[in-house]
């Protein structure tokens, strides 16, 4: 009863917090969240680093609805933009019968591994983990902000899988969470937030960790480090984050190919293409009379899951990508 009531004083605090405006709320939400975390128990120890589950838990496991019998098939449907169809709160789209397609946004959810590339194909799966309302909530309201810029709301996702507390990020980042986050998530998202580490406390922590379990916890605490250091460029988080040179292959990966189908669960196709990490083609195939019609796509509600386990988890957004 007692953690209820302090969850909701905070909630309220910061939904006051929030409505300030972007100007004064950067300062204030640090000031917030460090006593809400502190009424709420704080965050994770060190000795959290690589215990109970990760931010976001999707898995090629859960990529369920592979569908192999339509490898190679294109629709034979004019192809049209997503961007024809009845858009939604979400940012979403009101499927009607056809084969549609967009160049989208998309983001990365894998820091430490390897972006498309290879001939390597991507499976639908939703969103999975401890932080997937958070995630979803941050690319669902990005498509009714379309002044902030893509690389900050990458900035935010890589925030919340390397765990950093959100009330030591810069002033612009704070002042954009507080624009696509609820008060409730921010205070979540520091609670769960972990300590940047020394070279050596992270040496320590990681001894005898295999790969790629090792790879993946480093780049996610240099992400921590950085997002929370003053100086740190977009460029230099991107480097950590998305590795160059060819990626092997993962653990227990599966031969998936480009442009192999998925049949979603409401009952429509859907493909992705990667362009890059931050740039997929998306393309749905909704046969006629096919129950989906009329249903909403959600692009916030798929990950693009890789075949190869060593490449990136990247999940879609409403957002057209331009250029």
């Amino acid at each position: 009863m007692q953690f209820s009531r302090s969850l909701r004083a905070a909630a309220t605090a910061l939904l006051l917090i929030a409505t300030l405006g972007a100007t004064s709320a950067p300062a204030q939400i640090g000031g917030a969240l460090r006593g809400a975390a502190s009424r709420l128990g704080g965050k994770l120890p060190v000795g959290g680093l690589l215990e109970g589950k990760p931010p976001i838990t999707t898995s090629l496991e859960d990529a369920k609805w592979a569908d192999a019998s339509k490898d190679n098939f294109t629709p034979r449907e004019a192809e049209r933009s997503l961007m024809q169809l009845q858009r939604t709160p979400n940012g979403g789209f009101v499927l009607q019968p056809g084969y549609w397609t967009m160049d989208v946004q998309s983001y990365c959810l894998k820091a430490g591994t390897h972006g498309p590339g290879g001939g390597d194909g991507y499976l639908y799966a939703p969103p999975k983990g401890p932080a997937e309302d958070a995630v979803m909530t941050i690319v669902r309201n990005s498509v009714n902000h379309p002044e902030i810029d893509q690389h900050k709301i990458q900035t935010l996702l890589w925030a919340i899988i390397a765990r950093a507390k959100f009330e030591d990020l810069s002033s612009e980042h704070k002042a954009i969470a507080s624009r696509l986050l609820t008060p409730r998530q921010l205070v979540s998202l520091n609670r769960s937030a972990l300590d940047v580490l020394s070279n050596s406390a992270l040496t320590d922590a990681l001894g005898g960790v295999p790969e790629p379990l090792r790879q993946i916890a480093q780049a996610e605490a240099q992400l921590r480090q950085m997002l929370t250091t003053p100086g740190a460029t977009f460029a230099e988080m991107e480097r950590v984050a998305v590795l160059s040179g060819n990626a092997p292959l993962g653990q227990n990966s599966r031969e998936v190919p480009s442009g192999r189908w998925s049949l979603h669960p409401d009952g429509y196709y859907v493909r992705y293409l990667p362009r890059a990490y931050s740039n997929t083609r998306v393309e749905i195939w909704v046969p006629q009379g096919n129950p989906s019609v009329g249903k909403e796509f959600d692009p916030a509600t798929h990950i693009a899951v890789p075949g190869n386990t060593s490449r990136q988890r990247l999940i879609q957004s409403g957002r057209p990508q331009h250029g």
